[in-house]
C-alpha cells in the first residue's frame, strides 16, 4: 500500500501508518494512539488529521496539511491537561467540540493528550467518544491502558507505537539537519525516544553529565561528607536540560507571536494552554534527565558488580544498590522531594564495602 505523503513522515512506525493509511477513506469515530512517550503518537495524529482535511487525501505541502501539522488548523483541535490528571471540566470542554461542525474540512479532529492520566472524567467523556457525530474523528493519545481509561479504550480502534530503533532515530535527526556523528549519539542515548534525541541533539553538554553521573562511585569517600555536593551537582546538572527547553520554547512562541500579528489575532500567540504544556514540557524533560543520569549510574554499578574478580561482598551490595537505583526512578512519578531521595541514594552507595 502506498503511503500519502503526510504519513510517509512517521519514522519507525511502519506498521501504525498503514493502518491510519487503510482508513483514511472511512475514518471510525475514534483511535487510541498507544504506546511509550516519546515514539511519534502526537506527530503521528497530526499527520493522520492532516490526511483527513486536506483535499489532496494528504499531499503535506498544501496550506491544509501545513497548518495540521503545526496544530493551527481550525479543524484539528488538540486538548492538552492542565492538571495532574485529565479534569471533568475538560472533559465537558471536549463534549462541547465534538458537536461543532468542521469549519472548513469534511471532517473535524480532536486530538486528546496523555489519556493515561484520566481518571475521575472518564465517564463523562465515554458517551462522546463511542457516538460522536458522524463529522467528528477523536484521536485518543496514551501511554498505557489504565483503569479508568480501559472502557474508552475498547471504543476506539487501537495503533500501537512502539519504541523507535536507534538507526530510525538517526534518520529522522539527519533529516532535521542533526550532524550524522551527533545523530548517532543522541539515537544511542535516547532511549527510543525521539523527542529525547531530539534534546540530546540540542545540547551540547549532554555527554558531560553523563560522565558526571558515571564518576559518583569514584567521588564518595565512604565519610558522607560529599554525599550532599554531589547531589548537588547532579541536580543542578539536571537544571541545565531544562535551559535548552526554555530556549526552544523562547523560538516557539516568537513565532506564535509573529503568526499571531500576521493573522491580526488578538492577545498574541501566547495562551495560558501554551504556558501549561511549556511547564510540562520543562518538568519532563528534567524528570528524563534525571531518570538518564540514574541509568547512568546503575550501569558503572553493573559493571562494577561484573567485573572480574570482584569482591562477592561488594557484589551483593552493588546489585542491592541496583535495586535502590530502580526505586528511585519509579517514584520519580511521585513528584517526590529530588535532593532527599537522591541524597539517601548517595549516603547508601557510600555506606557499602569498599
Amino acid at each position: 500500500m502506498s503511503l500519502p505523503p503526510v504519513l510517509e513522515r512517521l519514522a519507525g512506525q511502519p506498521r501504525a501508518a498503514r493502518l491510519l493509511a487503510a482508513n483514511l477513506a472511512a475514518p471510525v469515530h475514534a483511535y487510541l494512539f498507544l504506546g511509550p512517550a516519546g515514539t511519534g503518537k502526537r506527530d503521528a495524529a497530526l499527520a493522520f488529521a492532516a490526511a483527513l482535511v486536506c483535499p489532496n487525501g494528504g499531499d503535506g505541502t498544501c496550506p491544509a496539511c501545513q497548518e495540521a501539522l503545526a496544530g493551527r488548523h481550525p479543524d484539528v483541535v488538540v486538548v492538552e491537561r492542565s492538571s495532574q490528571s485529565i479534569l471533568i471540566d475538560e472533559a465537558r470542554t471536549v463534549t462541547a467540540l465534538a458537536q461543532r461542525a468542521p469549519r472548513a474540512a469534511p471532517y473535524q479532529v480532536v486530538v486528546l493528550v496523555d489519556f493515561h492520566l484520566v481518571d475521575e472524567a472518564a465517564p463523562a467523556l465515554l458517551k462522546t467518544i463511542e457516538e460522536p457525530p458522524g463529522s467528528t474523528v477523536f484521536v485518543v493519545l496514551a501511554e498505557r491502558v489504565t483503569p479508568p481509561l480501559v472502557t474508552i479504550a475498547s471504543r476506539c480502534v487501537e495503533v500501537r507505537f512502539s519504541p523507535l530503533s536507534p538507526a530510525d532515530v538517526a534518520a529522522v535527526l539527519e533529516r532535521e539537519g542533526v550532524e550524522p556523528g551527533l545523530a548517532a549519539e543522541a539515537a544511542a542515548r535516547c532511549g527510543g525516544r525521539l523527542d529525547r534525541a531530539r534534546l540530546l541533539a540540542a545540547d551540547r553538554r549532554a555527554g558531560e553529565r553523563l560522565a558526571l553521573w558515571r564518576s559518583v562511585p569514584d567521588r564518595l569517600d565512604g565519610t558522607g561528607a560529599s554525599v550532599a555536593v554531589l547531589a548537588g551537582e547532579l541536580l543542578a546538572a539536571c537544571d541545565e536540560v531544562v535551559e535548552v527547553v526554555r530556549a526552544r520554547q523562547v523560538e516557539e512562541l516568537a513565532r506564535l507571536e509573529a503568526e499571531a500579528r500576521a493573522t491580526g489575532e488578538r492577545g498574541g500567540g501566547r495562551s495560558a494552554a501554551v504556558d501549561t504544556r511549556h511547564r510540562r514540557e520543562q518538568r519532563r524533560a528534567r524528570t528524563d534527565e534525571l531518570r538518564a543520569g540514574l541509568a547512568a549510574l546503575a550501569a558503572t554499578c553493573r559493571e562494577r558488580a561484573l567485573a572480574p574478580g570482584a569482591d562477592p561482598r561488594r557484589v551483593r551490595f552493588l546489585l542491592e544498590t541496583l535495586a535502590a537505583i530502580d526505586e528511585v526512578g519509579a517514584g520519580l512519578i511521585r513528584n517526590p522531594n529530588e535532593a532527599l531521595a537522591l541524597e539517601a541514594l548517595l549516603c547508601r552507595l557510600d555506606a557499602g564495602p569498599g
